[in-house]
């Protein structure tokens, strides 16, 4: 369907005048109503035409006056307005007619080429700026229907726009400084105060419910960056991923009690034949040597048992640990099931630096990474835990890598490793062991990392995990679902 031909309102007292414009107008493809009175003209502007052709000097008002009101008419405004005279010639008529709102003044007498071209121009810049109004409301309707709360900041630091979700977050009386309003709602401005050309995300607890602050810088050529606020409650996802690492936490003790049966049994077997042997001979000094040796073994069961209740059993606040002691523990607890399979676990310890954090999560991290070492790692091989103080990017810290000489991870599962449900082990595996160790490094402030080769006579895969010597700040409170 071919678009309707633009609508012109041409206002003038002269008949003359009308006919020539309609005529030179209407040649050129333009619908043309005539008018005399300027009432009569703001009373045809409710029509909203597409151009107005307003002679100054009207019978019964001005055309100043009409350009005004109709220009402050909100209804009205957008009418493009070309104001015409041939008594007010001088600068002055022409620049209080552009004043008043006009978008264009010409004097008679006015060429045919010169008008036609002029009312092309208006009504380009008409279309132009409908195009952009309505840009601009698709993009506030788009804004304000996002869940996330949206905030804009200038380089002075003021809110100078924001969507639905930020009002009704922050409430009714949103304060234009940036700073005091996040120190009323999160009660935290450090967003703000952090440098202006990085990302900041921090998360802040708002009755009950968690919300996550991103400032995000805004690149700008006239070298005044503003930012954007965002706050993203995430509760629900939160209590999610407690329920998820839950999961995990009783998935891995079921494993773990599985080692430690495995640990324990042949001690326990041990002293069984050792008491028996003990209560059937009359030698003393040989009893004596049965009940040394069984008090060995249960010294060997207690040190098990303490290991393993080291797993389960967590600070309420951070502490200080020696982690090489604790990756060494962790290995203990699964050198025996390794052992059944005919792969031995080597712990090669260097005096390592201590970080502060929560014993029972780290050692779930390694825990995780030793067992699937030694799931992956073939039979009569090695699986080599490493520990090692080493300094990264300027951060002192500790670097534990756990490798295995096994097939080695395909290409096209390396991309999934880290997310949750993914696993390669069917239905033994849950799929949330190395996304829930990823979360408890970053809680850590450290990085997890892997490298893996599938290459023949060169396969095998190594996990890193470094930690920093601080850590978690001794601030830091526990939180029972991260464990």
């Amino acid at each position: 369907m071919a678009d309707a031909r633009p609508r012109i309102l041409i206002v003038d007292d002269r008949e003359e005048n009308r006919y020539v414009m309609c005529r030179v107008l209407r040649q050129s493809g333009y619908d043309c109503t005539e008018i005399s009175k300027g009432s009569e003209a703001l009373q045809a502007a409710q029509s909203l035409p597409d151009l107005m052709i307003l002679d100054v000097q009207l019978p019964d008002m001005s055309g100043y006056e009409v350009c005004r009101q109709i220009k402050h008419t909100p209804q009205t405004a957008q009418i493009s307005i070309l104001q015409i005279s041939a008594s007010f010639i001088s600068s002055e008529d022409r620049a209080r007619a552009l004043e008043a709102g006009a978008d264009g003044y010409l004097t008679h007498p006015i060429e045919a080429m010169v008008l036609v071209a002029t009312v092309r121009s208006l009504l380009r810049l008409r279309k132009a700026e409908m195009v952009a109004r309505k840009a601009a409301d698709e993009w506030q309707s788009t804004f304000d229907s996002l869940s996330e709360a949206l905030a804009l900041v200038d380089a002075e630091g003021r809110l100078v726009r924001w969507n639905l979700a930020f009002g009704e977050m922050c409430g009714p009386c949103i304060d234009a400084n940036a700073a005091a309003l996040l120190e009323r709602v999160l009660g935290s401005s450090e967003g703000l105060r952090h440098s202006a050309s990085e990302r900041f995300q921090a998360e802040y607890s708002i009755s009950h419910r968690t919300v996550l602050l991103t400032v995000e810088p805004i690149a700008s050529e006239a070298n005044e960056p503003g930012r954007v606020l965002v706050l993203n409650d995430i509760t629900d996802r939160k209590l999610a991923e407690y329920a998820l690492r839950t999961a995990e936490k009783i998935a891995a003790t079921g494993k773990l009690a599985h080692a430690i049966a495995h640990e324990i049994n042949n001690p326990l077997e041990a002293l069984t034949n050792l008491l028996y042997l003990a209560r059937t001979s009359e030698d003393l000094e040989t009893i004596q040597q049965f009940i040394t040796h069984a008090s060995s073994e249960v010294e060997r069961i207690a040190r098990i048992t303490k290991q393993s209740l080291s797993f389960q059993r967590d600070t309420q606040r951070p502490m200080v640990l020696d982690i090489g002691q604790l990756v060494e523990d962790v290995v203990g607890v699964y050198q025996r099931t390794a052992a059944a399979r005919r792969v031995k676990v080597v712990c090669q310890r260097k005096p390592s630096l201590t970080i502060r954090g929560f014993p029972g999560q780290l050692s779930q991290i390694f825990s995780n990474l030793v067992r699937n070492a030694a799931e992956a790692a073939p039979p009569g091989s090695n699986v080599v835990v490493r520990v090692r103080p080493i300094s990264r990017r300027g951060h002192e810290g500790t670097r534990i890598t756990i490798h295995d000489c096994g097939r080695g991870i395909p290409l096209d599962v390396r991309k999934q490793l880290f997310d949750p449900f993914f696993t390669t082990k069917e239905l033994k595996g849950s799929g949330l062991g190395l996304w829930v160790s990823r979360n408890l490094v970053m809680k850590h402030n450290g990085t997890i990392r892997f490298r893996s080769s599938t290459r023949e006579g060169a396969s095998g895969t190594t996990f890193e995990v470094f930690l920093p010597v601080g850590g978690i700040a001794a601030g830091n409170g526990y939180d029972p679902g991260e464990g």
